[in-house]
């Protein structure tokens, strides 16, 4: 197999994994300060205890996210020299500054786990409001040089050689901003629904008017709720990428909605794969002028086709199953969350009934599937670039051989390390049930 597919696959392996625990790493503290603050303002022992038990399981997913963002960046370095030789010299400023969020997060998560008992009530809140910014600071700093590949700035290149580097013009690369409010607000998301989905699994086990029900009702609630608010954020922010797609990586924005020519009044394709030989999305719903109006808010905006660009240079086109996928999914999330606020709060009904609990079961697993649909589609729909317009992925990648065989050896360690991470969690809550601690 040819070596930079495998080198793409290891890392993407790698992301794949890392991501599931990076993401909840950033998601679960928001779901802390939130049970916290409930508690401070209530006085409510549900939510003191919500928040120390779903510390615990964060810690937990921490220290499993710390070896695997490692491994990323050890992977950086070895499959891909010729890029991280763009990044020492232009956009190594994230990297940098990425070491002090996190050690932010790191220290105030160590005080809270083992001081909390000691410290004052606006102590408490402060420690978990700076883990949460410190867990969404290191998301947002290394994802920045995601953006960077996507929209390079901060440099020019005369003669192979790099010059008038300007690392801060890097470092607000155009794309900065809505990415970063892309990946923080779809991983608070992410680690609501998750939330909601445990505590709905937890209810239907616990079905009747008890002591335990009435706890995971609580947080089976807030999660909705916050889950609810940030699957619109999450939405609108999706708009403003598409935006960005349109003015800066037009031909990734093509493959994304399958649209071979170029067309004023564009349409919109829901559903549907993209058919190469036949160029068009078979069996997709269409919405006339939308994909215009969705580029740049006016239904007679010009979207470019792939047909303006060598065949070459097309990203895969099965990435318009992965951001419809991806779009589908967040739309499913945010009715789940209307339908469950509905339910309970407007039209006052005290359970859910139970095909709507197993919806909420499901919206844990399908958020963070949504999350790996998009990330996909994020790097292979920049494909075949690993720096848009600046250097190829075939460019960049290690000329050792080899691969293969650490593909192999990490699919073995990220086996492990994810039954693991599952065998930990439940050893130590079913050691630890709800009940005793409501009881005390």
């Amino acid at each position: 197999m040819d070596e930079l597919v495998i080198a793409r696959s290891l890392f993407g392996m790698t992301m794949g994994v890392h991501i599931i625990y990076a993401t909840l790493g950033v998601g679960l503290p928001l779901m802390v300060l939130v049970a916290e603050l409930m508690y401070q303002k209530t006085k409510d022992r549900d939510y003191a205890i919500m928040a120390n038990r779903w510390t615990k399981g964060f810690a937990v997913l921490l220290g499993v996210a710390i070896p695997t963002g490692t491994i990323a960046g050890v992977q950086l370095s070895l499959l891909w020299p010729g890029f991280m030789e763009v990044v020492g010299r232009v956009i190594a400023l994230p990297f940098q500054i990425e070491i002090y969020a996190f050690f932010l997060e790191a220290l105030f998560m160590s005080i809270y786990v083992y001081a909390a008992d000691r410290l004052s009530p606006i102590m408490r809140i402060v420690s978990v409001t700076l883990v949460a910014f410190g867990a969404s600071a290191s998301a947002i700093l290394i994802t920045n040089v995601h953006a960077f590949e996507g929209t390079p700035a901060g440099f020019e290149i005369v003669d192979g050689k790099f010059v008038n580097v300007d690392p801060w013009e890097a470092f607000f690369n155009p794309s900065f901003f809505v990415t970063a409010g892309h990946v923080t607000v779809s991983a608070l998301m992410t680690g609501a629904f998750v939330i909601a989905s445990i505590a709905a699994y937890k209810m239907i086990r616990q079905r009747g008017n008890t002591r335990e029900y009435k706890f995971h009702h609580k947080a089976l609630m807030m999660g909705l709720v916050i889950g609810g608010v940030f699957s619109i954020l999450t939405a609108l922010n999706g708009h403003e990428s598409a935006q960005q797609l349109y003015q800066y990586q037009p031909e990734k924005l093509a493959a994304a909605e399958g649209l071979f020519e170029t067309q004023t009044y564009a349409p919109l394709a829901i559903g549907g794969y993209t058919d190469k030989e036949e160029r068009e999305v078979k069996w997709a719903i269409e919405v006339p002028w939308a994909l215009s109006f969705l580029s740049d808010d006016a239904f007679d905006t010009e979207v470019l086709g792939l047909e303006e660009w060598p065949e070459e240079e097309w990203p895969p086109l099965f990435v318009h199953t992965l951001f419809n996928s991806m779009v589908g999914i967040g739309s499913l999330l945010m009715l789940l969350s209307i339908v469950g606020f509905t339910w309970y709060k407007i039209l006052k009904r005290k359970e859910f009934p139970r095909w709507l609990m197993w919806a909420f079961i499901a919206a844990g697993p399908l958020a963070i599937t949504a999350i790996e649909f998009g990330w996909i589609f994020a790097c292979t729909g920049r494909q075949p670039w690993i720096i848009y317009h600046v250097m190829k992925t075939e460019e960049a990648v290690t000329t050792s051989g080899n691969i293969g065989l650490l593909f192999v050896l990490f699919l073995i360690v990220y086996i492990i390390l994810m039954i693991s991470t599952v065998l930990v969690l439940r050893y130590y809550f079913n050691r630890n049930p709800i009940g005793e601690e409501l009881d005390q």
